[in-house]
């Protein structure tokens, strides 16, 4: 048995982590770059990667799926489906990734289920987006389609600053993605999901409105409701991850709202006050899934 694991960077924590899993479960591994990727179509090796012929491995575990070029993201995420299609258990799969990397798409899923999501305007029309901005109350956040860990998002409560923002925002060609700010005393949950059970939560403690550990929150360890536990592990699968992140936010006024999925979940600030491995948590499902 051999598992790859897909980073740039074999000494980033959360590769470390997965390696030492696997090192003193005596599973064989390689660690390779997603920005390396060589296909070949009616020729052998089908993929290969910094000399990494991905034909050999049984599992793959994708830890980095960066920004670039949108045909760059196209041609990683055909590769990943490739993958798939030679029998290679990918986690998570493609699909689940070109789903919650696009945050209107995974909103729009999540709404449709029925699961409780912030209310959200998205449109490349700057004329709308204003409209929008008084139709969510006058006090929105205003997100990157594509993005990660709180980066680029940016909280708009006056009209004047509204005018300034969409106009950059037009000018870079950028799509509007508004979303209605909820006060939530700068906190939220971050539910980890493996399978079909909360493996570990999380309280996020922030001076700001920005409840990311990597921008400064503090973790705290929390323990769900179970129908938080259940909105949680639907919101994942709504999605097909095998793992995941989901992001809860509780209104001051008690309602909890889904903003967020992710399929390549940080779990650094999560681990602190989680007494179990996540990565090995994460590398047993692995191997149960290619049991089945």
């Amino acid at each position: 048995m051999k598992i790859g694991i897909l980073s740039s960077n074999r000494n980033e924590w959360h590769v470390k982590r997965i390696v030492d899993v696997l090192e003193k479960e005596n599973i064989d591994y390689t660690v390779f770059s997603i920005k390396r990727f060589v296909t070949r179509i009616s020729s052998k090796p089908k993929v290969v990667s910094e000399e990494n012929i991905l034909d050999e491995i049984d599992a793959l575990i994708v830890r980095e799926a960066p920004i670039a070029s949108l045909e760059r993201l196209i041609f990683r995420m055909d590769v990943l489906h490739r993958l798939e299609s030679m029998g290679i258990k990918v986690v998570n799969p493609a699909s689940s990734i070109e789903k919650t990397c696009d945050k209107y798409y995974c909103s729009f899923l999540l709404e449709e289920s029925g699961i409780p999501t912030p209310k959200t305007v998205v449109t490349e029309s700057f004329r709308k987006a204003l409209e929008a901005f008084h139709e969510l109350g006058g006090d929105v956040v205003v997100k990157p389609l594509f993005g990660a860990q709180g980066i680029g998002m940016v909280r708009v409560d006056n009209v004047d600053i509204a005018h300034k923002v969409f106009r950059a925002l037009e000018i870079s060609g950028s799509v509007f993605y508004l979303q209605r700010f909820i006060p939530h005393h700068n906190r939220d949950i971050r539910a980890f999901i493996i399978g079909n059970e909360v493996f570990s939560s999380m309280l996020r403690k922030s001076s700001t409105w920005k409840t990311n550990v990597s921008q400064g929150a503090e973790p705290e360890k929390c323990d769900l409701s179970r129908e938080l536990e259940k909105i949680s592990v639907k919101a994942s699968k709504i999605v097909g991850c095998e793992y995941s992140g989901v992001d809860i936010l509780e209104s001051e006024s008690g309602e909890f709202f889904v903003t967020e999925v992710n399929s390549i979940p940080a779990w650094k600030g999560l681990q602190k006050v989680t007494a179990a491995s996540i990565a090995k948590g994460i590398v047993n499902h692995v191997l149960k899934l290619l049991d089945a």
